[in-house]
């Protein structure tokens, strides 16, 4: 990986004095110098040490292992623009020199930390630089755990460890990072999220350190099961429910099923009218329906984990154009009969209208001449 490009300048520029005070050199006043941003590796990594104000009438690059550019300290050289390179006594055989002067070490390990002194002849003059290299070792992945594994939606809690010496540490919960809400706390040492009420989308939990810029690390996913539903029950049935009404003809087939989102996933039981049916799941058939199995029919869905019930429930009630005709295998009328029967009525109710009134006035008149 090449570090060489300007990365958290304020961190690296802090890690480059304290490498300069620790390695006891300084920086060379001359025009050419070494990028302090590329003073930084990691082990493992590829290092580009990057010369800085170099000019074109370059005739040799030679860098040398310590704050001298003796023969004894060289490590690898270069004259452009031939392709000729020339190893020295601290060559390593991971080392090289680009066409630009840099020194590029492969595989950087912590031993590589020290001082570096790069010379380059312009033929006329000669000008060197000295830089202190410092290589950082990435901390191991966090290990992470928790308090329960198996939890029951919105009932259960959480809590989380990150185990780590790293001060700066990142919760991700189903690879989304979060941070404390109404529903999660982190703590001030950020090392422990708990999560007050788990939902069924909290299915990862992995804690992320960076105790070097740019380079995260970041636990094992730790997964969780949690238990919710049953929710969201439907019925689906061979013949269309209508307002809570099921209609179907006397000997005609009937599919009933019920599905639900659960997990684990529940048990179903069905009623009939109230009473339970037997051997009952998730579908029932009526293979003929009879009038004995009409009514009301309800799937009770239960998840015993999480200790909830829901219920759906219909009606089965007879075609309408059955129970039409049967009513009229019983007893039926023309229109025609209908016309003269209410002609007759009308008629009978005004013949004994008129029979009353005549007693009426007959009754009256009798009294006034008993009276007179």
């Amino acid at each position: 990986m090449d570090l060489s490009r300007p990365r958290c300048r304020h961190w690296r520029e802090l890690v480059l004095l304290a490498s300069l005070l620790a390695c006891g050199t300084r920086q060379a006043y001359s025009q050419i110098s070494i990028d302090p941003e590329s003073l930084l590796g990691i082990k493992g990594f590829r290092t580009v040490l990057v010369l800085q104000n170099v000019t074109q009438d370059v005739q040799e690059y030679s860098w040398h292992r310590g704050a001298n550019d003796t023969a004894e300290n060289m490590i690898v050289s270069y004259k452009p623009p031939s392709d000729t390179w020339q190893s020295g006594p601290m060559f390593s055989g991971r080392e090289n020199v680009t066409r630009t002067g840099s020194l590029v070490i492969r595989r950087s390990a912590l031993n590589d930390t020290g001082n570096y002194t790069a010379r380059v002849d312009f033929g006329n003059r000669t000008e060197k630089a000295t830089g202190c290299l410092s290589i950082q070792e990435l901390e191991k992945k966090p290990d992470i755990s928790a308090n329960a594994s198996s939890v029951v939606e919105y009932m259960d809690p959480v809590a989380a460890i990150c185990y780590t010496n790293a001060t700066n540490v990142n919760w991700y919960v189903d690879y989304t990072r979060v941070s404390s809400n109404d529903r999660m706390t982190i703590s001030p040492d950020l090392k422990t999220l708990i999560i007050h009420r788990v939902s069924r989308y909290d299915r990862t939990l992995q804690c992320e350190t960076e105790s070097i810029p740019e380079f995260p690390r970041r636990s094992e996913p730790l997964s969780l099961s949690v238990d919710y539903g049953p929710d969201k029950v439907q019925l689906r049935t061979s013949h269309i429910i209508l307002n809570g009404i099921l209609s179907a003809k006397i000997g005609s087939e009937v599919h009933m099923e019920c599905n639900a989102i659960s997990r684990p996933s529940p048990k179903y039981h069905w009623t009939h009218n109230g009473s339970l049916v037997s051997l009952s799941g998730a579908k029932i058939i009526l293979p003929s329906l009879a009038w004995e199995q009409m009514g009301r029919y309800r799937c009770i869905v239960e998840n015993p984990m999480t200790q909830l019930t829901m219920y759906r429930e219909f009606q089965i009630q007879v075609h309408r154009s059955e129970h039409s005709h049967v009513v009229n295998r019983g007893f039926y009328i023309s229109g025609a009969k209908v016309v003269w029967l209410i002609v007759i009525t009308v008629l009978s109710s005004v013949y004994l209208c008129g029979i009353l009134i005549y007693i009426l006035i007959s009754h009256f008149s009798t009294r006034r001449q008993r009276g007179t």
